[in-house]
């Protein structure tokens, strides 16, 4: 005889819930939250003291209710008489698991913007010969239209702007721009000059905010 399936006296409770915050089905209402599917099924099976707190703390905000309303509305009668009111155990777990939960929030949030950054640099050395290169090369084509090479500058130049903008990079000075000799951004590519001596940029430089990523190739004017 094949085994009677469980009842499920929450389930309805739980989908008018899920219907009040836009949620349209329990596999959505898993992902939300970021809890098993087994959690989602033990809620609605009326097994909420067999979840832990850590999880109920997940699934409060997301169906828009405090731990206290969650606990009330999806407890059993037993479950309510014997634990009225939360120990003061319980409620030191729950502030321990507080914590817990924003630290690790930080901590992904850290691991991100290192992630982010990582993938910046990696991507910056892949274009290190564009980034040094491609300013000359357009300001050349830019002197002498009769080359055919001037076609090709926007169609490059405007999404390396972009790309360079979204990252905060900026370039030091653009190519053919005279300016103090400053050896800590500028790279003298022939001749010597003191600091403050006017030079000529030959090869852009590139700051990302306060970090140098590549100093200007100047000669002395």
């Amino acid at each position: 005889m094949p085994n009677a399936p469980c009842p499920m006296p929450n389930a309805q409770k739980l989908r008018d819930l899920m219907q009040q915050v836009g949620i349209s089905s329990f596999k959505a209402l898993s992902r939300a939250a970021g809890v098993s599917a087994r959690q989602i099924l033990r809620l609605r099976q009326g097994k909420l003291e067999q979840m832990r707190v850590d999880v109920l703390l997940k699934l409060s905000p997301v169906l828009q209710m405090t731990l206290n309303e969650l606990i009330a509305t999806f407890s059993t009668v037993e479950l309510l008489q014997d634990k009225a009111a939360p120990t003061q155990e319980l409620l030191e777990e729950i502030a321990d698991l507080r914590k817990e939960y924003q630290r690790s929030q930080l901590q992904l949030e850290q691991q991100r913007e290192i992630l982010l950054q990582e993938l910046q640099q990696s991507s910056l050395q892949l274009l290190e010969s564009l980034l040094l290169q491609w300013p000359t090369a357009a300001q050349k084509a830019q002197e002498n239209p009769q080359l055919a090479a001037v076609k090709i500058v926007p169609l490059v130049h405007k999404p390396l702007e972009k790309l360079l903008q979204a990252w905060g990079v900026k370039a030091i000075a653009p190519v053919g721009a005279e300016l103090p000799y400053d050896p800590q951004m500028h790279e003298l590519m022939e001749g010597t000059s003191q600091p403050g001596e006017i030079v000529k940029v030959r090869y852009t430089g590139y700051l990302q905010g306060e970090k140098l990523l590549y100093r200007a190739k100047v000669s002395p004017v």
